[in-house]
């Protein structure tokens, strides 16, 4: 099980309506969330159970069951429904799990900034990419983040689409960018927001982008082809094509490196396919020619984020620029 730190709980409850008469009060009892019970619910959706959530707040069990049967009251409704020996979230729990993740979110960056004091200005923004996608891709899309008005410290990290995802759900990343969706059986609560797509165009050395031009893209059937990994939509959107056109290249090698594969197109190994939406770039910096452009293969962009609604500015700044460039 992921370890998750619980946030202290806040010493007040919130009354979220609008202030009524003092004989209306009684009436509008259930416009008072009570902080406390929210945790006591977060915690246990957490930890997936009332004994595992005691152990961690340090409270007896029938205390947190009680404090859970409040706080369905209030909502009106029920926020777990018992599936074996396990607890699932009904669909009511699950609205206001977002919400309680969205509110002790928050509250974190509240008291991180009050500690910091009012001279650090500076907000903290982690963000992690498969290696399928193009360096200069990635880079496009996050460099408008670093030139914002409110400066931010980005740090980068490349890993598999399993690595990241766990690291997003411990909090340790604030954006995934990917070229897949995170599908409903990885077990992470995680949303997709898709940022565009674009297709693909073939590179190589320039005297074998010039042989292989003539005839694009029948030209391919028998070249010396440098494919992405397996584990990349990529891949299988290649595959496909490669399989329905009836065309079959020579296949030299699978790299899984999106810039190691530029390399050895450049040295002359091969022809390789990248999304056409950083043509410009790969051809001046890998000093490579483009051999065609295929629009029906589609490479599709994704950011993914454990938010609904998209709150860091350094991420809303991302996604317009990724946007952006997809749809130009």
């Amino acid at each position: 099980m992921l370890e998750h730190r619980v946030p202290s709980p806040p010493a007040l409850s919130v009354w979220t309506g609008l202030a009524t008469p003092r004989d209306e009060r009684k009436n509008a009892a259930m416009d008072w969330l009570n902080y406390h019970h929210l945790l006591y619910f977060y915690v246990t959706a957490k930890e997936g159970g009332v004994t595992a959530a005691s152990k961690r707040l340090k409270l007896a069990q029938p205390t947190v069951s009680g404090q859970l049967r409040q706080l369905e009251d209030a909502l009106g409704g029920k926020l777990f429904e018992r599936v074996g020996r396990r607890l699932v979230l009904t669909g009511l729990g699950e609205l206001v799990f977002q919400y309680a993740e969205e509110i002790f979110a928050l509250g974190g960056e509240l008291m991180a900034a009050v500690r910091s004091g009012p001279t650090k200005t500076v907000r903290e923004l982690s963000i992690g990419a498969t290696a399928a996608l193009p360096k200069l891709a990635v880079f496009s899309f996050v460099e408008p983040a670093l030139r914002m008005e409110a400066p931010v410290h980005m740090s980068c990290r490349e890993d598999t689409f399993e690595n990241l995802l766990a690291a997003l759900a411990l909090h340790t990343l604030d954006l995934v960018l990917t070229d897949r969706p995170v599908g409903p059986g990885l077990g992470v609560k995680a949303f997709n927001h898709l940022l565009g797509e674009s297709g693909v165009s073939f590179y190589a050395e320039s005297r074998m982008a010039t042989r292989l031009r003539r005839g694009f893209p029948r030209s391919l059937d028998g070249a010396p082809l440098l494919m992405p990994g397996k584990d990349t939509a990529l891949f299988s959107n290649l595959e496909r094509w490669f399989e329905g056109q009836g065309i079959r290249p020579h296949w030299v090698a699978e790299v899984h490196d999106s810039a190691l594969i530029k390399v050895f197109g450049q040295s002359g190994l091969g022809v390789f396919a990248v999304p056409s939406v950083v043509d410009r770039e790969v051809r001046r910096q890998y000093r490579v020619s483009r051999v065609g452009r295929l629009d029906d293969v589609r490479e599709k962009f994704y950011a993914i984020t454990v938010e609904r609604r998209i709150s860091h500015p350094g991420v809303v700044e991302i996604c317009r620029r990724a946007k952006e460039m997809l749809a130009a």
